[in-house]
């Protein structure tokens, strides 16, 4: 499974199924892997960074080179489990936790308020300046009883994030 010249069997859908949750019907995951065989361009089985960035919007997105990171050597099934990510489906801690990971960016299981003002950077670019950056975020720490000095782990952001009237809703364009 995984390159242009082989099938998805009944078996290999199912297991993709179970990888992601079932937040994929078989008929999105066949089409999914006809998408992750255009990326593939050399059958490897697997999805390179290069490759990622042939898809436009990937390339355009201010995250992309943390994203790449992520999901850099990819096959295929944890290709659908990442994108199941997306999904309107999955739920809001399966979100966080990806939110968590871009911000992680030393994969140490902590984000620093450096962490954030570097994700802030790429999001806002010259619009903010720093030190509106970081007035802005020392507000949103203060007032979810952080502080600058504090290294947030997952729960912690699951403790900031989830809360009802949150909406992190965004749907995968499957073809």
């Amino acid at each position: 499974m995984g390159n242009a010249s082989s099938m998805l069997t009944q078996y290999d859908i199912e297991d993709v199924q179970d990888h992601c949750d079932h937040l994929f019907a078989q008929q999105e995951i066949v089409s999914l892997y006809q998408r992750f065989c255009q990326l593939d361009r050399n059958s490897k089985g697997f999805i390179s960074a290069d490759e990622f960035l042939s898809v436009p919007e990937f390339a355009m997105n201010p995250l992309s080179q943390r994203l790449l990171k992520m999901v850099d050597g990819l096959n295929f099934k944890d290709f659908v489990a990442f994108l199941s990510t997306f999904s309107a489906k999955a739920s809001v801690a399966q979100k966080i936790e990806l939110i968590f990971k871009v911000y992680d960016s030393d994969c140490n299981g902590k984000v620093t308020f450096d962490d954030i003002m570097e994700v802030l950077r790429d999001l806002t670019g010259s619009f903010i300046s720093d030190k509106q950056r970081e007035e802005v975020l020392s507000q949103v720490l203060h007032e979810a009883g952080y502080t600058r000095d504090s290294l947030l782990l997952l729960n912690d952001f699951i403790k900031i994030l989830d809360h009802p009237g949150l909406k992190m809703e965004v749907e995968v364009p499957i073809d």
